[in-house]
């Protein structure tokens, strides 16, 4: 039986923590967490809409009861066909997160690989993903591949 399970809207304070995790470990300026609470509730709506294009894999934390010990997070997204792509579906991984006392045991990447599922399971034929240094292996080890970036970003509105 697998440890790995859908997150539900019960799972949204945890799933931001965990987020929380990754961001400090991947970005050392700001741990604030203040944005936490104006977030839960988009959270928690997105995780009861199993249709909306967004979906959550964790694992129960084995000490700590009511805790997540694994999270991976994932959306898929429309974009316009190409080549290799006709249906321009693309999925798009985020916050990969163990909590730091359950490192080591195989949980992001078993939570990797249901995400991997259920964008098979989605027809999506592209996945796309920001890699830490230390990350970069098990990607790798999933058959992910560094590519030239020409990304750019506009912020509209305040953080």
């Amino acid at each position: 039986m697998s440890l790995v399970r859908r997150a539900v809207p019960e799972d949204a304070e945890e799933l931001l923590r965990l987020r929380q995790v990754m961001i400090d470990s991947v970005f050392s300026t700001d741990s604030s967490t203040h944005w936490h609470k104006e977030s839960l509730p988009t959270v928690r709506h997105r995780l009861e809409d199993p249709e909306g294009g967004f979906v959550a894999f964790v694992i129960d934390h084995p000490e700590r009861p009511g805790a997540l010990a694994a999270l991976v997070a994932g959306t898929v997204e429309y974009r316009i066909g190409r080549l290799g792509n006709p249906h321009g579906l693309v999925g798009h991984v985020f916050s990969v997160a163990t909590d730091p006392d359950a490192r080591r045991r195989g949980y992001a990447r078993a939570c990797m690989e249901t995400l991997l599922d259920w964008f098979r399971a989605q027809d999506v034929r592209q996945v796309d993903l920001n890699a830490s240094a230390e990350a970069e292996p098990l990607y790798a080890s999933l058959g992910f591949v560094r590519k030239p970036d020409p990304s750019m970003r506009l912020q509209l509105g305040s953080a």
